[in-house]
């Protein structure tokens, strides 16, 4: 017997980004919306825990107990008094490094695969703090849907979403470390006051009406100057998107994955396609959203 979670792929459409906190970690006011690229998490009874992996970037994955798939299992069994003797088999199809929680992604689907392998029948309260508990985007990825995260941006509330808004998202030819991305967030800031972080009101209403135009002149992100300090070449994969007729460009999340916004399907595939012709990237996908988070197939 063996269980399969399918669970998507985010884009923060703001990333509100605070202080410094004593404990390392920053504030957010973190706007997220699930889309349509998705990693498949399968769990199988085994004598020991173990993970693969397949898929684009599979090499960068860790198959130890560092993976995020992995301390699931452990974190699960643990609560239950019982062995994680599983084998999980990760199918990525999220860029790995790529600041659209795939890890995180992979944590909340193995999560709720061991839940229905084990039978253990752990309330959605409690899942959600095992997410919690595992990465501050791993709540999201079981939730799915739009939802503005605070806190670390683990704790959420679900966003009123009036329509399905299409993207276009280019992957660099290299990673971007988050923990790296923040601590440049913090050398830029450094003696300026930096303002609580709030959800934009301007934003929640485009989300609600399902306006892409407005939803356009309403995306942020405070992480994005630091990830064009670390990484410059993304100024010109924004740029091409934009002038490929994208509604709007931004550096997804702590990047390096670039997000375009466009008013449509159509309009989406003509975006990409010139962002594959500019040379400023290394691949480039299509994505719709918002779709459900963690599922059972």
């Amino acid at each position: 017997m063996s269980v399969t979670v399918r669970v998507p792929a985010k884009v923060n459409v703001q990333l509100a980004v605070g202080a410094a906190r004593p404990d390392g970690f920053h504030d957010l006011a973190n706007v997220f919306l699930a889309v349509g690229l998705y990693d498949e998490v399968t769990v199988t009874p085994a004598d020991e825990l173990r993970v693969t992996c397949e898929g684009p970037d599979a090499h960068q994955v860790p198959l130890d107990r560092t993976n995020l798939a992995a301390r699931a299992a452990v974190e699960l069994a643990a609560r239950r008094g019982i062995e994680p003797a599983v084998h999980i088999h990760i199918a990525k199809d999220i860029p790995v490094a790529g600041g659209m929680a795939g890890g995180s992604a992979d944590g909340a689907g193995a999560l709720l695969a061991c839940d229905a392998l084990w039978g253990t029948g752990a309330s959605r309260a409690e899942l959600l703090a095992l997410c919690a508990e595992l990465g501050s985007d791993v709540p999201f990825s079981l939730v799915g849907g739009a939802a503005l995260g605070v806190g670390r941006g683990e704790r959420l509330t679900a966003l009123e979403l009036g329509g399905t808004f299409h993207w276009v998202f280019a992957m660099a030819g290299r990673g971007l470390s988050t923990p790296a991305v923040f601590r440049e967030f913090d050398r830029l800031a450094e003696g300026r006051d930096i303002p609580e972080p709030v959800a934009s009101p301007d934003l929640l209403e485009a989300l609600a009406k399902g306006d892409p135009d407005a939803l356009a002149s309403a995306v942020s992100n405070d992480l994005q100057p630091a990830a064009l300090s670390l990484f410059p070449e993304l100024a010109d994969t924004l740029a091409a998107g934009r002038a490929a007729g994208a509604l709007t460009a931004l550096v997804s999340g702590s990047g390096p994955t670039t997000a375009f916004l466009t008013r449509d399907a159509g309009s989406a595939e003509k975006v990409a396609e010139a962002l594959r012709a500019s040379g400023t990237c290394r691949s480039v996908r299509t994505a719709a959203g918002p779709v459900p988070g963690a599922t059972v197939i």
